[in-house]
């Protein structure tokens, strides 16, 4: 049923924010270094990989700049235009292929390239890979100020891979032993309102029994 309703959805979105999408398109064209996808290899359903789309936001070959596959607030590889797609997650529209496609899913743990999955606890790396990644997720909702937590310490990817990796691992287990059409709706539903109200607390009411830990970003400082 997830599946019949990540078709129904993704289609609806892909009519109604056509004039978006095609927008968008042109103006990346037109501006920045005048690329409009970003194409990265993601870790997928089974441990495969897919390609996954999105609106460029950054210089070309960033991934092998400053702080690599991990993007701070404020990175300066980051284009003026990308900026407000980051900003509004209109960059990740083009996903709506991919889960038109069956790489991906609404709902699911947020797809990762090779080294940041590898950051996973071997558990966790079990579990996400037993459902298709998500456009959005419990995940991706616990960390979306993830980058603002990159920007506090001088290496960003000790963060992401002693501290954020593990802690997101756990949340991402708990996703996928609670799945179920409810969890998939009340996820859609939190996604839409932390968009609106990006400081809401809605996500602890809203999945009580997420895991407790607290990170410590200062710990990662050199």
């Amino acid at each position: 049923m997830q599946r019949f309703f990540d078709v129904l959805f993704s289609t609806g979105a892909i009519v109604a924010f056509s004039p978006v999408l095609v927008l968008v398109a042109i103006a990346l064209r037109l501006t920045g270094e005048g690329e409009v996808f970003y194409v990265q290899d993601r870790v997928g359903l089974g441990g495969r990989t897919f390609k996954l789309l999105k609106f460029a936001t950054m210089v070309k070959n960033s991934a092998s700049m400053g702080a690599g596959t991990v993007t701070v607030k404020n990175d300066p590889r980051v284009l003026p235009l990308g900026k407000v797609l980051r900003k509004t997650k209109i960059n990740e529209l083009p996903q709506l292929l991919n889960i038109l496609k069956g790489d991906m899913s609404v709902i699911g743990p947020r797809p990762q390239d090779q080294r940041s999955f590898d950051a996973f606890p071997p558990r966790s790396q079990e579990a996400i890979v037993r459902v298709r990644p998500g456009l959005s997720g419990i995940g991706s909702i616990v960390f979306r100020d993830e980058e603002e937590l990159m920007q506090e310490v001088d290496d960003p990817w000790k963060l992401y891979e002693q501290e954020i990796a593990p802690y997101k691992g756990l949340v991402e287990e708990w996703y996928v032993a609670n799945q179920g059409l409810a969890t998939y709706f009340k996820a859609i539903l939190v996604t839409l309102w932390v968009l609106v109200f990006p400081s809401s607390g809605i996500i602890a009411r809203a999945f009580p029994g997420l895991p407790s830990i607290r990170l410590k970003p200062e710990a990662s400082k050199t």
